[in-house]
């Protein structure tokens, strides 16, 4: 067969898994996919599909609050006359198909669900000019109608896909390049915030799946060896730690990553439940390699873990952070200080949560409002109580509290360079600490280098204790009304003085990390005058 264009468009943060092993598999049967990035101006994203004239073109429609973005860009490409097949996919195009048809008229299918097998048929169909609309897991309008055809089960191995196709990587630290990988897809657990769950009960395949340790091994090797990566990124929304077999999968793992020589040549980074940290286990996954890892902690009381379905207390969330902290295992983590329920009294036991998990320093201070997913228990629970407001795809709520309302409102302003900007201090602060991470493995420490992560430790913590006390405080103001509901011009000087704070540990950090690469520089100096 000869190379014939497609075109996937989605966003390339990081790389993008789903949308790269949907490449591989087309590349694999012949065709020449082009991954284009959603983030590219719309002019560009034209001027690329007139270039390579594709035969079909695929968006990515993950999740809800970034369905605007297609709106425009699909609406944009038929006018400037791009008139082949169009068609999407993801978590939101899976469950929520009737809304997207009607936000996205221009769509000429959906594709539900694992889309590797059911794009390429649909490519397939499309390319020898044969009918598309018997295609398993397709949805399309006929006569106004929306039909939705039967499903195709999942492909059970995982490792049967050939390896995704991913852009030149990136550099991570250093000099370092990183990479993006899973070790299996889906997730046994049924958080109250998740869709994950409802996803893949109606896809009809298993909850969970998850590669061969060997496999996965043999393709960090290869992006080691072959592109030049040394940190790995799982992106599993929950790491095969503990699996129907035990420990077993993570042993396996780790012995193969010993067998390929690739100990002290690669770091990882995993996403996993607090819950699910234990000693032993962790100890032995950072002389592997193991270096970071995103913890689904979400509240630091037990009546709001028990309201999320977490199936965990705070005792054990404490645990396994603990131990991290023990073993020197960098952890980021998910928090949502607003939730539906939440209360001042909720906001302030949730802030003292924090003060303990983050006062040291040992990581920054962030926080989230609950968003209500499509397809999750809180959407549900939302729409019953009447409380959901804006239009499907932009989904929101009201606190119940009017004062609460101005309080979050207020705080996030304050607040959003500090917490959400990518050159903000919460991101600095987690890049540093991954710098630090990067420097242990790879260069010599001294003496020199401990006084310089002491003292970052020094300023993460002073700046997280400053933001605790200050949402700590205006909480007390706004519960008790001291304030005025237009534009807070009261309370301005908590703006200012927020502001003032966040550019000087901002000014600090970036000290100390120029500091660090002056030492990382002096060392590969020396190791290219040592070779």
């Amino acid at each position: 067969m000869n190379k014939h264009p497609v075109a996937l468009v989605g966003y390339k943060q990081s790389d993008n898994l789903g949308v790269g092993y949907l490449a591989s598999v087309l590349s694999e049967a012949g065709y020449d996919p082009k991954v284009i990035d959603i983030d590219d101006s719309r002019e560009d994203i034209l001027k690329t599909l007139k270039k390579i004239k594709p035969e079909v073109v695929g968006f990515s429609v993950i999740f809800q609050y970034n369905i605007l973005k297609y709106i425009k860009l699909v609406r944009y490409l038929r006018n400037e006359g791009i008139k082949c097949h169009f068609t999407a996919g993801g978590y939101y195009a899976s469950l929520r198909f009737e809304e997207l048809f009607k936000s996205i008229p221009s769509l000429d299918s959906i594709v539900r669900f694992e889309g590797e097998y059911t794009l390429l048929e649909l490519v397939n169909c499309i390319h020898s000019q044969k009918d598309w609309r018997n295609v398993k897991n397709i949805v399309f309008r006929d006569n106004g109608r929306i039909v939705a055809n039967p499903l195709r089960p999942p492909e059970n191995d995982l490792d049967n896909f050939p390896f995704p196709l991913r852009s030149k990587p990136k550099e991570y630290a250093f000099g370092k390049k990183f990479a993006t990988i899973i070790a299996g897809r889906g997730c046994t657990n049924n958080c109250s915030f998740c869709n994950n769950m409802e996803y893949n009960k109606k896809s009809s395949g298993p909850i969970k799946r998850t590669r061969n340790p060997e496999k996965v091994v043999e393709e960090i090797s290869f992006l080691h060896h072959k592109m030049d990566c040394s940190v790995f990124l799982f992106q599993d929304d929950d790491f095969p730690i503990i699996t129907s077999s035990g420990s077993e999968w993570i042993n396996a793992f780790c012995k193969e990553l010993k067998r390929n020589k690739l100990n002290g040549k690669i770091m990882w980074k995993i996403n996993c439940r607090p819950d699910e940290i234990d000693y032993e286990s962790f100890s032995m996954m950072k002389n592997h390699g193991l270096f970071l890892v995103f913890l689904g902690i979400d509240d630091g009381t037990d009546i709001g873990l028990t309201r999320l379905n977490k199936h965990m207390s705070v005792a054990e969330s404490l645990k396994g952070i603990n131990i991290l902290k023990r073993l020197e295992i960098g952890f980021d983590y998910g928090f949502m200080l607003f939730q539906p329920t939440s209360t001042f009294g909720s906001i302030n036991d949730n802030l003292d949560f924090l003060r303990l998990l983050c006062g040291d320093g040992y990581t920054p201070v962030i926080f989230l409002k609950l968003r209500p997913y499509f397809d999750t228990r809180v959407e549900r629970e939302l729409r019953k109580a009447g409380r959901l407001k804006g239009k499907p795809g932009f989904l929101d709520y009201d606190f119940l509290d009017e004062s609460l309302n101005h309080y979050y409102k207020f705080t996030t302003d304050c607040f959003a360079d500090w917490l959400t900007d990518p050159e903000g201090l919460v991101n600095i602060s987690r890049w540093i600490r991954n710098y630090v991470s990067v420097f242990s493995i790879f260069f010599e420490t001294d003496l020199d280098f401990q006084a310089i992560s002491g003292k970052i430790k020094e300023i993460i913590s002073e700046s997280n204790l400053f933001l605790l006390d200050t949402m700590e405080e205006l909480s007390t103001i706004f519960k008790t009304g001291k304030y005025d509901d237009g534009k807070f011009i009261g309370l301005s000087g908590f703006r200012r003085n927020i502001k003032e704070k966040h550019d000087i540990f901002k000014e600090q950090i970036i000290y100390s990390v120029n500091k660090i690469y002056r030492m990382a520089e002096y060392q590969s100096m020396l190791q290219l005058i040592e070779h």
